[in-house]
């Protein structure tokens, strides 16, 4: 038995603090946990009132006839100590905590520890405090100190949350979102959110995850999960939030700036296949399109639509947000230019609206035509949804009808939420069509829905190579080139004739760079190109005048593009691989990808493309395309030692890494130690 089971599918529930006093959490939970349909028993506790709302109330706890499985602590923390006592010397299984924790126990220390060293030395599990409880809907069992609405349609949604507002507001959604089980997870004093996960995924009814997260508490139960979740292909959605600040207050390499608590989510997230959104708005867009039974397509998006400025609209939000919008077969331009009014181009997006003709079946037959588009993974027709005074035009029956010509999923998109009307969008959902509810949002959540399609074509994770030598960084060069990643020619020198028989030794032209700070061009650290000897100990006697004697003479490397390599050594989710538009941009453009290391080759190639400066990469203005195969095997090798160097090296960069068009070579590499 799973131990949350006792709470979760608690069959008897005793509300310590019941209360008749209109609004209270006592008065509330009691009415929500009948009023819901519980079909256990309820026992209220309260010295004040012999019965309430019918049912017998009992003084204390331990005068309740049978040890429960589930004892709701609706005091404050006042009580709270002395309640978790009584909860827990009459037997009670499990706990849920309203209150905040928040003050001094009996024996001087923080409440909080309390209340959690009790329940552990009970094997008692907790949730809260400081939440709003939890419902399990397919159970109808509402443990709530706060209204609800009336009916909760059981549904395949569990939705975890660090936030009580936000349980509560995902509850409210008005929006036929429905649910199995809902937890407001709160100060998780010995029940982290990874453990209801875990139970979610253990029921047959869930079909999405979603998770609205300020921190982890168990990152291993996480990754259990979202490992178990990704193997049985179910989605998982998560709004991480407090990210926007620096996790490691002493920088000493580019990759720790430019990284922060961020990249790792970011890390995590890709490495399991999360969906990571940005708002509530997203959230529930992305949740209510992935929670249907239709399975996605690889493909791009095509649209129809009603109107060429939501059209023009559709186009710039889909080329900001991600979205392919591809370009149609020939066969299906000729069925579109036989549906569509003359002056309209048979193109994607399409704008089919006319005059002189039957709207809702030239709106379904465009959408027909592109769901039969090879190269469409997902269909959505563009209207604001407004209500319509003529039925047999109602743009809900044409989508409801064109989602029965094909298998690919079909959505509403509307352009501003406030326009949905309720009628038609609950026709149109009880067919099974999601209703997306913004521009932005829903193109959004279409880029999850052809993501995960996309992803679910991937081929497994490629083995790891796996090394006996152990990480010396004595010299950062040579172990670099240990691992098969090519660096630029380079030695060190503190004197005019070092610096001239290393740079002999190199071959002209070479690069001199100054090893007094880590930010050498802020400084005038670096004179490229030097062609020859008067020039290098002219360049070299002025640097060494400036910030010191110690430098170093690098080979000059072909121009390319310059990408940056870093690796942060994360407490919770170890080693962390950054891949940044490099060179003196790395912290500018902060444009960069986070990766779980180790990452093999297809992987790599995947991240690549999500930077910004891949279009760079593929060639610019004439310019040949880089050797991108060659910088995704330079990150994989990268990445290798990123996870032998665990516990001996906290961070690295590589900057840059120039890609041209011949191959891929390091020009620098910074380590810091532990």
């Amino acid at each position: 038995m799973n131990p949350l089971d006792q709470m979760l599918r608690a069959g008897s529930v005793a509300i310590v603090g019941a209360s008749e006093r209109p609004g209270s959490v006592g008065e509330q939970t009691l009415r929500q946990l009948r009023n819901g349909g519980f079909e256990g028993d309820i026992y209220p506790v309260n010295p004040g009132y012999d019965s309430l709302l019918g049912m017998r109330c009992y003084p204390d706890i331990t005068t309740v006839p049978v040890s429960v499985d589930l004892a709701v602590l609706a005091v404050g923390n006042g009580r709270l100590e002395t309640a978790t006592e009584e909860a827990l010397s009459a037997g009670a299984r499990s706990l849920v905590i309203y209150a905040s924790c928040h003050g001094i126990a009996a024996d001087g220390g923080p409440l909080r520890s309390r209340i959690a060293a009790l329940a552990d030395e009970a094997g008692v599990r907790i949730c809260g405090g400081n939440g709003m409880g939890f419902v399990n809907v397919e159970h109808r069992l509402r443990v709530c100190g706060f209204f609800q609405p009336e009916v909760l349609n059981p549904g395949g949604v569990t939705f975890l949350s660090h936030s009580g507002s936000l349980f509560s507001a995902m509850l409210h959604n008005g929006r036929d979102l429905t649910f199995n089980l809902v937890v407001s997870t709160g100060l998780e004093l010995n029940t982290p959110m990874s453990d209801y996960l875990n139970w979610a995924l253990d029921l047959e009814s869930t079909r999405l995850i979603a998770m609205f997260m300020e921190t982890v508490r168990d990152p291993d139960g996480l990754v259990e999960g979202l490992a178990r979740a990704r193997e049985r292909e179910i989605p998982v959605v998560a709004l991480k939030v407090g990210v926007s600040g620096l996790g490691h207050k002493a920088v000493a390499t580019h990759s720790e700036a430019i990284a922060g608590d961020d990249a790792v989510y970011e890390a995590l997230f890709n490495a399991y296949d999360v969906h990571r959104v940005l708002t509530m708005d997203e959230m529930t867009d992305t949740v209510e399109l992935l929670a249907t039974r239709r399975r996605p397509a690889v493909g791009g998006l095509g649209a129809v639509h009603d109107s060429g400025g939501e059209r023009a609209l559709l186009v710039d939000t889909a080329d900001r947000v991600g979205v392919c919008l591809p370009d149609l077969f020939p066969s299906t331009v000729d069925r579109l230019a036989g549906l569509l009014d003359p002056g309209l181009e048979p193109e994607n997006p399409v704008d089919a609206w006319g005059t002189g003709r039957d709207a809702r079946q030239v709106f379904v037959g465009c959408l027909d035509a592109l769901a039969s588009d090879p190269g469409i993974g997902a269909v959505a027709f563009c209207v604001d949804l407004t209500a319509e005074e003529d039925p047999n035009e109602a743009y809900g029956l044409a989508a409801v009808e064109a989602a029965g010509h094909t298998e690919k999923p079909v959505v509403v998109l509307a352009n501003m939420s406030t326009t949905v009307d309720r009628h038609q969008a609950e026709m149109v959902r009880a067919a099974g069509i999601p209703v997306l509810q913004g521009s932005d949002t829903g193109l959004r959540a279409i880029g999850h829905l052809l993501e995960r399609a996309d992803r679910l074509t991937w081929p497994p994770t490629a083995p790891r190579v796996t090394r006996a030598e152990p990480v010396d960084v004595v010299d950062p060069h040579s172990l670099v080139e240990r691992y098969g990643i090519r660096m630029a020619p380079t030695l060190g020198a503190s004197d005019v004739a070092g610096v001239l028989d290393a740079a002999e030794r190199i071959g002209y032209p070479v690069v001199l760079k100054t090893t007094a700070t880590d930010h050498k061009t802020d400084v005038g650290g670096v004179t490229l190109g030097i062609v020859d000897g008067a020039g290098l100990e002219s360049a070299y006697l002025d640097m060494a005048d400036r910030l010191g004697t110690q430098v170093t003479i690098s080979e000059m490397v072909e121009p390319g593009v310059e990408i940056g390599l870093g690796m942060i050594t994360d407490p919770q989710f170890g080693p962390v691989v950054i891949v940044a538009a490099g060179g003196t941009l790395i912290e500018v453009l902060v444009d960069r990808v986070g990766l779980l290391a180790p990452v093999d080759v297809f992987r790599a190639k995947k991240a690549i493309e999500r930077l910004a400066i891949s279009r760079l990469l593929n060639g610019t203005r004439g310019s040949a395309p880089a050797d991108v195969d060659a910088l995704a095997e330079v990150i994989t090798r990268f990445s290798e030692l990123a996870v032998d160097s665990t516990g001996v090296i906290g961070s690295i960069d590589l900057n840059p890494v120039v890609v041209g068009p011949e191959g891929a070579i390091a020009v620098d590499v910074l380590i810091k130690e532990l």
